[in-house]
């Protein structure tokens, strides 16, 4: 309908959208939507069914195409087109940014006047709901625009599965199933639209927030401190500090005092090296990272032990191990035991 609003405008065949899911099968149930609506409104549009077309034809020459698209490459098949409108559905079904960033390049238009747009819908979970929760969601309100850096407007929508009074009024059985899904994260998502979930990572399916998420409390003294190194580059880098339980009660930050079995394992704070774009790193250097390393655990005031590290900072290349010009700085590392049945 966003694209739709614009058609009989006077644009004619300027105007040219297409909307893209991952494979050609999830295709099938917008289409249907589309017909099912179309029809109606534009009595003489066509829609146009091989496999080649697969598209809207309008009166005034207006097209809608629907495409597949699903790694980055895929951009190619469309490089140097004009498509000032441009939808993605499902936009979490995308495990990365890169497609949808590099396709903004033919949401364009040679002729004076014809809107530009780019418009997504998506559902909090799925692999790319990282990087969908840290573009539309942390930096502001829902209906707030903002713009980035280059002073290019957006904004984030919500709507709720309880505004949609004909789909529960015709299917209350829906609500009731969402209702009973198991998985915390995924009814979150799914019932509520809450974004705040763990999701596209490993640990899904045991974490939750409201256990494995405290208020920081004093570490007591007798407890081991120690810290862990997952390296990257062009990746992001991690430095984790982590205390252990001993079994010595901690006092809480409402004066309660807690106990948890020895070996229990908190993560305290966390260095991450990253240059603002989800999955890329910045690009500095061993003994940079270590200097900082040894101004941030200062806070921490008592001794931080070595921990764990990606073993493969303890291998030489060139005549450079980054282990080594680490430890010229003072931190050093236990390398990471990756034998077979060790994790």
């Amino acid at each position: 309908m966003d694209f739709a609003q614009h058609v009989g405008q006077g644009f004619g065949p300027a105007w040219k959208g297409i909307l893209f899911r991952r494979e050609y099968k999830e295709l099938a149930d917008v289409v249907t939507k589309s017909k099912k609506w179309f029809h109606q409104i534009f009595p003489r549009a066509r829609f146009l069914e091989s496999h080649s077309d697969y598209k809207w034809r309008f009166e005034g020459g207006e097209e809608l195409l629907f495409r597949t698209a699903k790694v980055q490459d895929d951009y190619w098949n469309y490089h140097g087109h004009e498509y000032p409108w441009i939808g993605w559905e499902e936009l979490t079904n995308w495990a990365s940014p890169a497609l949808y960033e590099d396709m903004m390049s033919v949401c364009r238009s040679s002729h004076s006047g014809v809107p530009r747009k780019y418009r997504a819908t998506a559902n909090p979970y799925g692999p790319g709901h990282n990087w969908v929760k840290a573009r539309f969601i942390d930096p502001a309100p829902r209906g707030t625009v903002i713009q980035d850096e280059h002073g290019r407007p957006r904004v984030c929508l919500h709507g709720s599965i309880y505004e949609n009074k004909i789909l529960l009024a015709a299917d209350p059985q829906y609500l009731k199933n969402l209702e009973a899904i198991t998985d915390e994260n995924k009814r979150k998502a799914w019932l509520e639209g809450c974004w705040d979930i763990t999701a596209g990572g490993a640990i899904d399916d045991v974490w939750l927030a409201s256990k494995h998420v405290l208020h920081p409390f004093p570490i007591p003294p007798s407890w081991r401190l120690d810290r862990s190194f997952d390296w990257g580059s062009s990746h992001p880098f991690s430095v984790g500090w982590w205390a252990e339980s001993d079994g010595t009660e901690a006092t809480m930050p409402d004066g309660t005092k807690r106990c948890w079995p020895r070996g229990t394992l908190f993560r305290v704070s966390e260095y991450y090296g990253w240059n603002g774009k989800p999955n890329e790193g910045c690009r500095m250097i061993a003994t940079e990272i270590a200097r900082k390393i040894a101004e941030y655990q200062k806070a921490f005031k008592r001794t931080v032990l070595p921990g764990p590290a990606d073993s493969s900072i303890f291998d030489a290349e060139n005549g450079v191990c980054i282990a080594d010009d680490m430890a010229k700085t003072g931190i050093r590392w236990e390398r990471a035991d990756k034998s077979p049945g060790r994790r």
